[in-house]
């Protein structure tokens, strides 16, 4: 069982920046995609980013171009780091982890299916 704790959440102004970071320990040799989702009140919850075990990024649109997925798997560590921060981004960000899902085709890819989840960090974005 993978076990999953995020770091890193606070409060900023609308143009600034945040890392977040998150820490896996426990059967982290099964994992094949790590992502970052978030909820705000009232909202469904939104994949913000995703990243393969072969390194494949990638991003909800809202977010593109703003914020970077990485990953070191050396420190079984996942991070978001998050520019240009606006008011809608504000909402509790958390890191999960899953395998990989395949089509009928046998292409493996990151689906919006996570079977472990951190307990989440909050990110508050004032204008």
């Amino acid at each position: 069982q993978v076990q999953l704790v995020e770091s890193g959440g606070g409060s900023v102004q609308a143009g600034g920046s945040v890392r977040l970071s998150c820490a896996a320990s426990g059967g982290t040799g099964s994992i094949d995609c790590m992502y970052w989702f978030r909820q705000a009140p009232g909202k469904e919850r939104e994949r913000v980013a995703a990243i393969a075990r072969n390194g494949r990024e990638s991003y909800a649109d809202s977010v593109k171009g703003r914020f970077t997925i990485s990953k070191d798997n050396a420190k079984n560590s996942l991070y978001l780091q998050m520019n240009s921060l606006k008011p809608e981004d504000t909402a509790l960000y958390s890191c999960a982890s899953g395998r990989y899902s395949q089509t009928s085709f046998g292409v493996r890819y990151c689906s919006d299916s996570a079977r472990y989840w951190g307990q989440g960090t909050q990110v508050t974005v004032s204008s």
